[in-house]
């Protein structure tokens, strides 16, 4: 073996390393980002009530603030990226998730507590635009999908940890509860802090797509889809643990246990899903996606017992994460060798996607404020908005497919 030979191999195994040491810093931004910031608060919301930090209602809307805060990052995220740099942003947003979960240790009031849920999910949202499209810049094609499974497993990984660790916290108390996720996120951050690419710019923002006009209708049906998907989960993200434990009356415990099975669900749902595109592609992939998922957001009304209802959890946790990648994967497909459009993309859907939960989360918080706790009519509206996205979907896709039948004809 020629020297340098050994040197293209040492050069390999180096790039290699630094692209899996980047994937495991954006795991760790999923995790803190969203896994936590986020759905931690879910197995939390029946111990705010129940110790009298706040109202039911009050800390339903304080779940939908960390969703707009979510809506603002995803807006912000490439332009804060493109005025300091990628590297500093993504390490800033992890630090403001970091101290977010200190800060509600202590419920001075519902003002200060919205303002932390708020910055929680500000930089929930930057780090789902940039955190995944940064680290995927060193993977090569054939290992994408993969390394988009395991850096969006991050998510999945918080809820589950947040279904086990939570309630044993929740043994020392809320405070202590909190203070405990602060830790956790510091540890994580530290983990994450070296292993950022150094030499990624910051995103420029091109100002349209130059696509056909079937393609662009797709994208932009693709778009009202995610967005759709994003409110249809909103009863489980919000209010799962809560209707168990205090709308069946089975306790923080049982309700917490299911919430570890949407967390496992969440887990494994970016592999399967993954592996599911691969064998019938994308499109095929997200129309079976939004089925499934209408269905299973819609079990928990019935009333239909425990089975029902552990498959309900899995399910719709498995397609929080697993649609993520189903999203990408089908933007790629719509847009091929166009990487710079491709991210656009990319953050325009997350966009939406956090509009439309942010609008449901305080729309249906305010529902379920009106209707004395009506959870039964929560699942319900998520059903609806699963069998919409599907609707749409399918109406593009037969329309889109008619023109060119008709283009075809008349070319023969």
């Amino acid at each position: 073996m020629t020297d340098a030979t050994t040197h293209e191999i040492d050069r390999n195994h180096h790039g290699t390393r630094k692209a899996w040491r980047a994937i495991l810093s954006a795991f760790c931004a999923c995790l803190i980002g969203i896994g936590l910031a986020r759905f931690a608060y879910t197995p939390l919301l029946p111990a705010i009530v129940d110790t009298h930090w706040f109202e039911a209602s009050t800390a339903a809307y304080l779940g939908a603030a960390n969703l707009s805060g979510y809506l603002i990052g995803a807006l912000l995220g490439r332009t804060l990226a493109a005025r300091f740099s990628t590297v500093l942003t993504l390490k800033v947003m992890m630090l403001a998730a970091t101290v977010a979960f200190f800060a509600c240790a202590f419920p001075v009031s519902f003002a200060w507590f919205s303002v932390w849920r708020f910055a929680a999910g500000l930089a929930g949202g930057v780090l789902m635009v940039l955190a995944a499209p940064t680290v995927l810049l060193l993977i090569s094609p054939s290992r994408r999908g993969l390394a988009s499974g395991v850096i969006f497993m991050g998510i999945g990984s918080g809820v589950a940890l947040s279904g086990t660790l939570v309630p044993l916290l929740l043994q020392q108390g809320l405070r202590e509860t909190w203070l405990g996720l602060g830790v956790l996120s510091l540890l994580l951050t530290f983990i994450a802090w070296g292993g950022w690419p150094h030499d990624v710019a910051g995103h420029s923002i091109p100002t349209q797509h130059a696509t056909h006009v079937p393609k662009r209708w797709t994208l932009h049906a693709l778009y009202i889809e995610y967005a759709l998907n994003a409110a249809g989960w909103v009863p489980h993200m919000i209010f799962l643990v809560d209707f168990v434990a205090r709308g069946l009356g089975q306790g923080l415990q049982v309700g917490a246990e299911y919430w570890v099975l949407f967390g496992l669900g969440a887990t494994i749902g970016p592999i399967l899903a993954g592996h599911l595109a691969d064998r019938t592609g994308f499109a095929a992939a997200l129309r079976f996606a939004f089925l499934l998922e209408a269905v299973a957001v819609a079990i928990p009304a019935f009333g239909l017992g425990q089975a029902w209802l552990i498959a309900s959890s899995v399910i719709v946790g498995a397609f929080v994460t697993g649609t993520v990648p189903l999203m990408l994967g089908r933007i790629a497909e719509l847009l091929p060798h166009h990487p710079a459009q491709q991210k656009v993309a990319w953050s325009l859907a997350t966009v939406f996607f956090a509009l439309f939960q942010a609008a449901a989360a305080y729309g249906l918080s305010f529902i379920f404020a009106q209707t004395g706790g009506n959870y039964y009519l929560l699942f319900f509206i998520g059903a609806g908005a699963m069998v919409l996205a599907l609707a749409i979907d399918l109406s593009v896709a037969m329309f889109i497919r008619t023109p060119q039948k008709h283009a075809a004809d008349h070319d023969s």
